[in-house]
């Protein structure tokens, strides 16, 4: 199979589809690989070792486009790239269409077979190709939470974690899925006063054996939601519902009533946020206040991390990427049930149920569209 890796062009986005070696291994298993000039540039991979891997390098995205028959991404296709897309395409890349009509009409528009990293599961309950960027997102939530917090940057002014004889940053976090451990891990780690919310029990004990007397865990209400969320320095949206939008969670009512300066950083954002203030940022432009909240909503946080991330992202990628190269996306997909779940759209059908609810769009389950 022939298989495009544009550069990325979303804002900041330094990471890639494939890498050197992902590409040897690609290559290694009788398919061709044509790379956009430049595409592995942010993670230090220049088209000298693309091409020693075995790719051609192409001087534009349209000529990737049109000599591949899949395309490897790392996020959502933008306007220009959905333009390319023909109905032959297999695109394999996250999506989080539930909260993007737009994308998402595009894409049906194309005929293509649009498969989501996302939604891809393991058998477990898991989310497998989305769990490294998840722990990649959570890390750096409180990281980006920290900067947010100094006044220099409209926070309250407060140190994570704190100094002898002065308190720490009282961290919430919403949801104990992997975004919320990873978080934990990083706010206990600089020494903060952490409490993760969920409804789900199981989640919480697991998180208290793991993380100890360390951590408080509270079992998510109304009332324990928003008490805790009123007293924090710094509040971590981890709330995941798999392929659909984000519950809106913290209210503006709660937003306006939290304490002047304190932070929120919505990691939920890919999938619509989960406070209702949210809206999506870029790297470029990471923050806004709102009624004298700092949020930070950037929607591909792990781009800030491109080398570690994407490196992460084929670890767990490629096996699927080799699938489909050998077996083409109908055989790659029924012969796997928890590969699946990774197909959003197919020749203009969307079989994504949450993505159709959603967006009021008819639903197809994958094996009826697939023909199976």
């Amino acid at each position: 199979m022939r298989i495009g890796v544009p550069k990325e062009i979303k804002n900041h986005e330094y990471r890639v589809g494939l890498t050197p070696d992902s590409v040897m291994e690609v290559v290694a298993n009788g398919h061709q690989v044509f790379v956009e000039t430049k595409a592995g540039a942010g993670i230090g991979a220049d088209d000298q070792a693309y091409a020693a891997a075995g790719a051609t390098i192409c001087a534009t995205a349209e000529e990737v486009f049109g000599a591949a028959e899949m395309i490897v991404k790392v996020k959502e296709p933008q306007a220009g790239e959905r333009a390319m897309l023909r109905p032959d395409h297999i695109l394999f890349t996250y999506l989080h269409l539930a909260p993007d009509p737009e994308q998402t009409k595009d894409l049906i528009a194309s005929g293509a077979t649009c498969i989501a990293y996302e939604t891809v599961t393991d058998g477990r309950g898991g989310l497998p190709l989305l769990a490294p960027m998840s722990q990649v997102a959570g890390r750096l939530s409180i990281t980006a939470g920290a900067n947010a917090l100094q006044k220099e940057h409209g926070g309250s002014g407060i140190l994570v974690g704190g100094v002898p004889g002065v308190p720490a940053a009282n961290v919430v976090v919403i949801g104990g899925g992997v975004v919320g451990a990873h978080a934990i891990t990083m706010a206990l780690g600089l020494g903060a006063d952490v409490t993760v919310l969920d409804r789900n029990v199981d989640v919480l004990a697991t998180l208290a054996r793991s993380f100890g007397s360390a951590l408080r865990t509270v079992y998510s209400t109304r009332a324990s939601l928003e008490h805790y969320v009123l007293n924090a320095d710094l509040v971590v949206g981890a709330v995941l519902v798999p392929g659909a939008a984000a519950p809106k969670l913290v209210s503006a009512d709660m937003v306006r009533r939290m304490k002047a300066g304190s932070v929120i950083v919505d990691v939920a954002i890919d999938q619509g946020g989960c406070v209702e203030t949210a809206r999506p940022t870029t790297h470029s432009e990471p923050t806004y206040v709102v009624d004298g909240v700092v949020h930070y909503c950037v929607a591909n946080m792990p781009g800030a991390v491109p080398r570690t991330s994407t490196f992460a992202l084929n670890n767990v990628t490629l096996p699927y990427t080799l699938a489909l190269a050998a077996q083409g996306a109908k055989k790659a997909l029924l012969d796997n049930p928890n590969f699946l779940p990774g197909l959003n759209v197919y020749q203009g059908k969307v079989t994504c149920k949450a993505v159709a609810d959603a967006l009021g769009y008819a639903y197809v389950a994958p094996r009826e569209a697939l023909g199976a």
